[in-house]
């Protein structure tokens, strides 16, 4: 599904260099439920935006079913974040005039040939999916936090991407609601066999991942496997 192979990313600020990753080698499997751990400043967020072609690697490559996205320019590099990967965002990211299905179906308005009414249907199926029938036409000012993560998370699987990116996504939520938006996504991960990957700092979600990559000064320090798929160097 991805592989990562001695990535290193460097920002220039201007007045000096940052090495936000040094080297970083890694497989994930299809399927695999992962988060990336470390401390502010470890590289983890670096390491998901590339994962995420929302940045480009300063060297090394990063592959996403066997296409180099170094090879990609920017368009197809927007196709392939369109077409392959849902986003889930600490700040949830909802547009507030907007209702929540609304929300969810502009994932889908992207998507040429689709017709109104799919869009419709799919949209309100994942919202059901995640818990929230009935809440539909609420905008998000009328929705927990809670809910306003569900329906990122509908938003993010509507258009059935193989790969969900999820930064800190319960750093904004009470550990109740963290742990019931953790289990909500597990079981999504098993029901569809979508690969998750998170970025956090949160100890429920590093108990609640399948497998725990820890970073620190952008290097990997710690593989914890509890199922199958993820390896540092290349080697699952």
């Amino acid at each position: 599904m991805i592989s990562i192979s001695g990535v290193t990313k460097v920002y220039d600020t201007g007045m000096q260099k940052v090495q936000a990753l040094r080297g970083v080698s890694l497989e994930i499997a299809a399927g695999e439920f992962l988060a990336l751990a470390g401390p502010s400043g470890s590289g983890k967020t670096t390491l998901l935006n590339l994962i995420g072609c929302l940045d480009s690697v300063s060297s090394g490559e990063i592959k996403i079913d066997g296409e180099p996205l170094s090879a990609l320019g920017q368009k197809e590099r927007n196709l392939t974040r369109q077409r392959k990967i849902g986003f889930v965002f600490q700040s949830y990211n909802l547009i507030p005039v907007l209702t929540a299905k609304e929300n969810v179906a502009l994932a889908l308005q992207l998507f040429k040939g689709l017709k109104d009414r799919e869009i419709d249907e799919r949209s309100a199926a994942m919202l059901r999916e995640v818990g929230l029938e009935g809440m539909e036409d609420r905008r998000p000012m009328e929705l927990s936090g809670g809910q306003q993560q569900r329906v990122s998370i509908a938003r993010a699987l509507v258009k059935k991407p193989p790969l969900v990116l999820a930064d800190e996504p319960t750093a904004n939520l009470d550990s109740r609601t963290g742990e019931e938006i953790l289990r909500l996504m597990e079981e999504l991960n098993r029901k569809h066999g979508v690969t998750f990957v998170f970025s956090t700092h949160d100890p429920m979600v590093m108990k609640y991942a399948h497998c725990l990559v820890r970073l620190h000064d952008g290097q990997i320090t710690d593989i914890e496997r509890k199922g199958p798929g993820v390896s540092p160097g290349g080697k699952p």
